[in-house]
């Protein structure tokens, strides 16, 4: 997603943290991105200065985009909800006890989530749920890793 698909998200987590800001109504989604925004406080001027929003975001100089990870936030909530993969719910109860957060848990499996995009955009093809799912395990320390 890139220029104007990404500016216009950009700009909805922006129109969406004005809303909430200002005690408007929101739907079910706008809801869960105005608390992951709320949890993530260093976000905050970012959304609220329109100039930010275009801002790039490069790894290789040691920066975070925080839309991708709010956008990781909302994808790992999702999963949980659904528990898919299978078992993922669980994991995500023994890491957020681990961890005494549901933030922090949900910090400690992006690791695995993120690990888990990369190689599916190298090898172009989807995402393997299992390798996935073998890696939060081990991150809760439920299996050993080899």
């Amino acid at each position: 997603m890139y220029t104007s698909e990404r500016d216009k998200l950009r700009q909805h987590y922006a129109d969406i943290w004005q809303k909430a800001r200002n005690n408007q109504p929101l739907d079910a989604l706008e809801q869960q991105i105005a608390q992951v925004i709320d949890q993530h406080p260093e976000y905050h001027k970012m959304l609220e200065n329109k100039q930010h929003l275009k801002n790039e975001y490069l790894p290789e100089m040691g920066e975070t985009n925080p839309f991708l990870h709010m956008g990781m936030h909302l994808g790992i909530r999702e999963q949980v909800a659904t528990d898919r993969p299978a078992g993922i719910a669980q994991v995500h109860r023994v890491l957020t006890l681990k961890h005494g957060s549901v933030l922090e848990a949900e910090h400690d499996m992006m690791e695995c989530l993120a690990e888990a995009l990369w190689h599916s955009q190298k090898n172009q093809q989807a995402p393997d749920e299992q390798a996935y799912l073998l890696c939060l395990q081990q991150r809760a320390g439920k299996i050993k890793a080899d």
